[in-house]
């Protein structure tokens, strides 16, 4: 590497060699084993051992827990066969676990609850798995929060894992991956998976697709207890937690709570043959941490009794299938040759007002199937 080095464009004009910041030439391509830019196609992929895979998840392994879920989380086509080969061995250790989607309005300290939650259920000999989906830039695809940051004890727990998963603006395919991640999770032995949602109102029903339980966590203090809550997110939760419910502010906690016990009266359970009540808890203090767990269980013991809980993954299952394939079927239609032809001219033609918008997807539609 040359010794030459070149000071940063941010680098004040009077600074000295004492300045941290320097730039260094890279090295020349071709050296050590190193391919030149150019060369690197032309090495070969190193094939992915599905069964080293499955045998390290199933050891509770979290390097290869970890490797797992980034392979069922690529888009590449390359690595699609081999993970539903590794799901496919796993399948029979899943569905071991209570699945719990918690979501909230911005300011509502998800993170901090489930860091106080999951450190309580980890002390009472839990694994804990928070799959926390991140929101992303529309434009770069780059994680806007950092919810492992937030999660201090958690993180640093044996028995947790925390897996943040970026959206990259897509929501569908974090449902896809979420999905299978939990899974992963279960075969790698995890009692408990945490869901964290975007908040952003269309996340909310696709993890409720995914979850046993659905908690969504409010705070008070911001005038009208229903503001920013969308009727149809209250309408989906099992429980609604009134969060930070401590000092000053345990007393209007708890008259929020009165307040949506009221408004939850008028409305339809989420899951049959369970009330939905609201109840207060501090991720601070860990006040109500222990009580919203015995919630969860007696809501388990509950569903389980009923059929509930067997009938709603079953659906969730059947769901799934066919979302899965709707979602095969448009990438086949948009990657289709004659499609791929035909397109640019029928958008011209729909945007230009030549052609009715139905007729333009007909004609392409004819295109893929023929006439018949």
């Amino acid at each position: 590497m040359s010794k030459q080095s070149n000071k940063t464009e941010w680098t004040p004009d009077d600074a000295g060699q004492e300045f941290a910041s320097q730039v260094m030439k890279g090295v020349i391509g071709g050296h050590d084993g190193l391919s030149k830019i150019g060369e690197m196609d032309s090495v070969p992929r190193r094939k992915i051992d599905v069964n080293a895979y499955a045998e390290g998840v199933l050891a509770s392994n979290r390097a290869m827990l970890a490797r797992s879920i980034t392979l069922v989380e690529s888009n590449a086509p390359h690595h699609l066969q081999s993970a539903q080969e590794l799901l496919q061995q796993l399948l029979p250790h899943t569905g071991n676990s209570i699945r719990i989607g918690i979501t909230g309005v911005p300011g509502a300290g998800k993170s901090t609850f489930i860091d106080s939650f999951g450190s309580y259920l980890t002390a009472q000999g839990y694994k804990v798995a928070v799959l926390a989906i991140d929101p992303s830039s529309s434009v770069t695809r780059g994680s806007i929060l950092g919810d492992k940051t937030r999660m201090e004890n958690l993180s640093r727990d044996e028995n947790a894992f925390i897996r943040p998963s970026p959206t990259g603006g897509m929501l569908g395919g974090v449902a896809r991956k979420t999905r299978e991640s939990m899974l992963i999770c279960e075969a790698a032995g995890y009692d408990v998976i945490l869901v964290e949602t975007v908040g952003t109102g269309q996340s909310e029903i696709t993890v409720r697709s995914m979850v046993d339980f659905f908690l969504l966590i409010l705070i008070t203090g911001a005038g009208d207890e229903l503001q920013g809550i969308k009727k149809g997110v209250i309408e989906i939760a099992d429980v609604l937690l009134i969060n930070k419910a401590d000092g000053d502010n345990k007393i209007p906690a708890q008259s929020a709570r009165a307040e949506y016990n009221r408004v939850l009266h008028f409305l339809t359970s989420a899951t049959e043959g369970w009330t939905t009540r609201a109840h207060t808890a501090s991720a601070l203090t860990g006040d109500g941490i222990e009580n919203i767990w015995q919630v969860i269980q007696a809501f388990q013991a509950n569903t389980q009794v009923s059929g509930i809980f067997e009938s709603r993954r079953q659906e969730q299952l059947r769901e799934w299938l066919h979302t899965v394939v709707e979602t095969q079927l448009i990438d086949f239609f948009f990657r289709h040759p004659a499609i791929q032809s035909a397109l640019p001219d029928i958008e011209t033609a729909v945007m230009s007002g030549e052609m009715p918008t139905t007729a333009g997807a007909q004609a392409l539609l004819k295109l893929l199937v023929g006439d018949g």
